[in-house]
């Protein structure tokens, strides 16, 4: 996505001189510099209706000459709690503020014993990615983060392991994010044409509303080994930002279904700045949107919504893998796709992988 570069460069050149006027390090100073911040390089005060002038008045009465920092720290967390945003964080010495509502108040649907019920011992990792094939040959991944790079030869190898499965699992579930580039990389291996999957915004000025046009978002197929057959991508309310953006591609991507709870959202790409006494800020500064240029910043619903019950959770068995394998299990066959792999590759099931040219 050549233009989320240039996108990048535009809002860190906003960034980087965020405070004009140099503010004092006192509990006013540092108050006066946050609002500053967020006031002018927020992005979604619109889209969430936020009267930032108002919580301006709320707050600053509460902040005192005499405050320590942790006093200080207290107020100024619970300001920018009210912009109800999981990309928005204040980093001290001592603590790191956030605002985690947007999955604490929802069920988990999920659970790392059921997950070590599924993956046992013997499976593989790769790139951040653990897998196997499971007894029913459906191939199964479990991916916790986007954090890694995601290699061209490692992806080349997993698809490679799992080419002979009749579907596959991608499990997102409590992945936080991580790098959009990974995000994009492992979406590529599921699309043989460009597919337009969103779109972006940056900030052009001060203001609330100052923002410019929509760029589009375009997914490119990957040159590597491509994925043909069904996919199931598996969601739940802590799948956030890079994560959330993974799932707004696999939903443009054919042969795909997402299964789960709705996303955490997390559609503000975000930037840093600094208050006068060191600590550091961070928030949504580059809105992103869907095909349908609808935000996806309050998460993203699945084609089918499917909880863990206590039932299947105490039979240990976790309701929306068996879901998704009952699906995988059913889809007609498919009509193959030409591979062009390389001779020593030439014994995959046709079926599965494709290879980019």
């Amino acid at each position: 996505m050549k233009q989320l570069f240039y996108l990048l460069i535009a809002c860190l050149c906003l960034t980087g001189c965020v405070d004009e006027e140099p503010l004092p390090d006192t509990p006013r100073g540092n108050m006066e510099a946050l609002w500053r911040i967020i006031d002018e390089h927020y992005c979604f005060f619109e889209y969430k209706n936020i009267d930032w002038q108002e919580v301006y008045q709320r707050y600053s009465k509460q902040m005192e000459e005499r405050m320590g920092p942790e006093q200080q720290f207290e107020v100024l967390s619970n300001m920018l709690a009210e912009l109800k945003d999981g990309h928005v964080n204040l980093y001290t010495s001592f603590d790191h503020g956030r605002y985690w509502k947007w999955h604490e108040n929802y069920p988990s649907n999920f659970s790392d014993t059921l997950l070590n019920k599924y993956l046992g011992t013997d499976y593989r990792i790769a790139t951040g990615m653990r897998y196997r094939i499971l007894d029913d040959n459906i191939g199964y991944v479990y991916l916790a983060s986007f954090s890694n790079g995601m290699g061209a030869g490692n992806l080349d190898n997993v698809l490679y392991h799992l080419a002979p499965c009749n579907g596959l699992i991608i499990d997102i579930r409590n992945n936080g994010g991580g790098m959009l580039t990974s995000a994009e990389q492992l979406a590529a291996r599921f699309t043989n044409k460009e597919l337009l999957v969103g779109y972006m915004q940056h900030k052009t000025g001060k203001g609330h509303r100052d923002f410019s046009e929509l760029r589009e978002q375009r997914l490119k197929p990957s040159k590597g080994l491509r994925w043909q057959k069904k996919v199931v991508v598996l969601t739940n309310r802590q799948v956030f930002s890079a994560a959330n953006e993974f799932v707004k591609y696999m939903k443009e991507c054919p042969n795909v279904t997402i299964v789960g709870d709705r996303t955490g959202g997390g559609a503000g790409l975000p930037f840093s700045s600094e208050l006068p006494n060191g600590w550091g800020v961070r928030f949504s500064a580059c809105p992103m949107y869907d095909v349908n240029k609808q935000s996806t910043e309050f998460g993203i619903d699945p084609d089918y919504r499917v909880d863990i019950s206590h039932e299947d959770f105490l039979r240990g068995k976790d309701t929306i893998i068996e879901f998704a394998r009952r699906i995988l299990s059913t889809h007609d066959k498919q009509t193959p796709i030409t591979n062009h792999a390389k001779a020593h590759k030439g014994q995959m099931d046709r079926n599965n992988l494709t290879t980019g040219h």
